[in-house]
C-alpha cells in the first residue's frame, strides 16, 4: 500500500502573497474488477481503467490536500495521472467518491458510493506520458478528495502508474494545487512597512521586468475594421490589449493611420505587432538576393516619417513552416526563409530604422517540428529578438489537437523530441518567448465550453517562465470557416477569459 501521502509545496513560501503550487501525492490508490470482484489490488504497482475481454476495470484516488494558510484562495486544481504504456485513445473521467474506503480493503464487491456526474474528464493521445483532469471547480478548500477513475474505452484498458510504482516524488497519481495567500498584514508603527510590488515595465527590446504582456489580433476573417474589432474585444474582455496584431504584405504601407492612432491613446497604451509578408508576389530567395530592396526601402522611409522611434514588434512572414518547399530550385526553402529574414533585418538596420522589434513566429505544428529542415528557419540569434510561437488547442474531446495551454506550449514533434517551449530554452535560452497567436477552438456546429482550457493558463505561465507574452487570435469563424476561437463562443467561456484577463500578471507598463 503507499507508503504516504506525500506533499510538495513550489513557487513561493506559504507566507507569501505571490501564486503558490502544492502537490499531493496519493494516499490511497488501487483498481478493482468487475469479474474479479473479491480481489483487492490495492499493492497493485499499476492503476487499470476501461473495459477489455469482459472485464471492466475502475481505480480509486484519494488525496488528502491538508490546511492552507488563513484566507488563502484556490484558484487551479489539477490531477495527474502518469500512464505506464500506450493510453487507449478513449475519454476517462474522473467521479467524486462520497463515501470513505482505503486501498487495502476496496474491492469490486466492496465498492464505496460515488457520484453519477463526473467533475473532469480528458482524452489522452497515444504518446501522452501522462493524462491531465482539470479538477479547478471540484477542489475549492482544503479537505480531503477521493476519485473513482473510469474510461469509455470498451475494447482496451489504460494502466496508469500506481503510488506503489516507485518513490512517490516521482510516480504515481498526484493532485497540483495552485492558490494564492492571503495578502500579508498592514504596517503598523511598530514594524516595518511592507515593500510595494515593484512596477512591470518594458525594457528596449520591449521585454517586461515582471509579468507578462497581454494582446489580442480580434475580428479576423471579418470586414471590421481591426481597431473597431480591438476596442469591443478589449470591452467584452475587461482588459487593454498592450500588443495591438494587425497583418500586412507587399507593398502595403504601415503602420496605418489607425494602427499609430491605438498605440497613441494616453488613456489604453498599446504596442503594435506587425505581421509583414514581404515576399509577396516572389520568393524568399529573390528577397534575399535583393529584388525586393525597393519594397523595404520604401517601407523603412515610411517608418521613419510615419512613426519615429516609438517601438514596435515585428514578425517576417510568420508560420513560414506552411510555405516552405523543399525543391532547391523553389526559391523557398527553410535556408531560403532564413536568408530572406536576415538581408531585410540588416537592410532596415542600414537604413535607420532602429525601432524594430524582431519576431519570428513560428507555427509550432508536430508534423512541421519533426521535419528535417525545420531548424533551418531560424536566420541567428543577432537578427531575432524574440522567438514566438502560433499554437491552437480544441476544447473537444477526441477532436484534433484537444488539449489546454500547456499542449499549446509543448506541443512534440510527431515522432518524439523537445516541445516547442523545451527547444527554445534549450537552443536559444536568452530569448524571450511570445505566444504570438493563440486561441482555443471548437468547431462552428459543436459550441463546446472553453472554461476549463482557459482554466489553465496562469497556471501554466507560472511553469514557463521564459513566456513574456501571449497575443489572442479572436474569430468566430477561421480561414476555412470551420472554427470558433472567439473567447465568448459560450456563456462560460467569456467568464473563464475574463477571469485570466484580470490577473495581475498581465498589469505590464508600456515604456516606449
Amino acid at each position: 500500500m503507499a507508503v504516504s501521502a506525500g506533499l510538495v509545496v513550489a513557487g513561493q513560501a506559504d507566507a507569501a502573497t505571490t501564486p503558490a503550487i502544492r502537490t499531493v501525492f496519493a494516499g490511497d490508490d488501487a483498481y478493482v474488477s468487475s469479474t474479479r470482484t473479491k480481489t483487492n489490488f490495492g499493492d497493485a504497482g499499476k492503476l487499470v481503467v476501461g473495459t477489455a475481454d469482459g472485464e471492466t476495470r475502475t481505480s480509486y484516488v484519494k488525496f488528502a490536500l491538508g490546511a492552507f494558510p488563513a484566507g488563502a484562495t484556490i484558484t487551479n486544481a489539477r490531477l495527474i495521472l502518469p500512464v505506464d504504456g500506450k493510453p487507449a485513445a478513449a475519454k476517462l473521467s474522473a467521479f467524486p467518491v462520497t463515501a470513505a474506503w482505503t486501498e487495502g480493503a476496496i474491492t469490486g464487491a466492496a465498492l464505496p458510493a460515488t457520484g453519477t456526474t463526473a467533475v473532469g474528464s480528458s482524452v489522452p493521445r497515444a504518446t501522452d506520458t501522462s493524462i491531465t483532469i482539470d479538477l479547478t471547480r471540484t477542489v475549492t478548500k482544503p479537505g480531503s478528495y477521493a476519485f473513482a477513475l473510469r474510461s469509455d474505452a470498451t475494447t482496451a484498458v489504460t494502466r496508469l502508474l500506481s503510488a506503489e510504482s516507485g518513490d512517490q516524488k516521482t510516480a504515481g497519481p498526484r493532485l497540483v494545487v495552485n492558490y494564492t495567500p492571503a495578502a500579508a498584514p498592514a504596517a503598523t508603527p511598530t514594524t516595518p512597512p511592507i515593500a510595494e510590488p515593484r512596477e512591470c515595465v518594458t525594457g528596449d527590446l520591449l521585454v517586461p521586468s515582471c509579468g507578462v504582456l497581454w494582446g489580442a489580433a480580434a475580428g479576423g476573417f471579418t470586414d471590421t475594421p481591426r481597431d473597431t474589432a480591438l476596442k469591443d474585444w478589449e470591452n467584452l474582455t475587461g482588459r487593454t490589449a498592450a500588443i495591438f496584431h494587425a497583418y500586412h504584405k507587399g507593398d502595403e504601407k504601415f503602420p496605418t493611420k489607425s494602427e499609430i492612432a491605438m498605440t497613441r491613446d494616453p488613456a489604453k497604451p498599446r504596442v503594435l505587432l506587425l505581421n509583414w509578408k514581404i515576399a509577396y508576389g516572389s520568393t524568399w530567395a529573390k528577397v534575399a538576393a535583393g529584388e525586393k530592396n525597393a519594397r523595404i526601402d520604401a517601407w523603412a522611409t515610411h517608418v521613419k516619417a510615419n512613426y519615429g522611434t516609438q517601438k514596435f514588434f515585428l514578425a517576417l512572414h510568420h508560420e513560414p513552416e506552411n510555405d516552405v518547399q523543399t525543391s532547391a530550385s523553389s526559391g523557398m526553402t527553410a535556408k531560403d526563409y532564413a536568408a530572406m529574414y536576415r538581408h531585410v533585418i540588416e537592410r532596415l538596420r542600414a537604413k535607420g530604422v532602429t525601432n524594430v522589434v524582431n519576431v519570428l513566429a513560428y507555427m509550432g505544428n508536430e508534423k512541421w517540428m519533426a521535419q528535417s529542415w525545420w531548424k533551418d528557419l531560424y536566420p541567428g540569434d543577432d537578427v531575432v529578438d524574440w522567438i514566438g510561437l502560433d499554437s491552437y488547442v480544441s476544447v473537444e474531446p477526441g477532436y484534433y489537437h484537444f488539449g489546454d495551454f500547456g499542449d499549446l506550449l509543448d506541443r512534440k514533434p510527431t515522432g518524439g523530441g523537445l516541445g516547442f517551449y523545451d527547444w527554445s530554452v534549450k537552443n536559444h535560452p536568452a530569448k524571450p518567448i511570445m505566444v504570438a497567436e493563440w486561441g482555443m477552438y471548437h468547431r462552428v456546429s459543436k459550441p463546446t465550453s472553453k472554461a476549463a482550457a482557459y482554466h489553465t493558463v496562469l497556471s501554466e505561465l507560472a511553469t514557463h517562465p521564459k513566456v513574456k507574452a501571449i497575443v489572442y487570435f479572436d474569430t468566430a469563424k477561421d480561414d476555412e470557416g470551420d472554427r470558433n476561437i472567439a473567447v465568448n463562443s459560450t456563456a462560460d467561456s467569456l467568464t473563464a477569459f475574463r477571469k485570466v484577463a484580470a490577473s495581475p500578471i498581465f498589469n505590464v507598463k508600456i515604456a516606449n
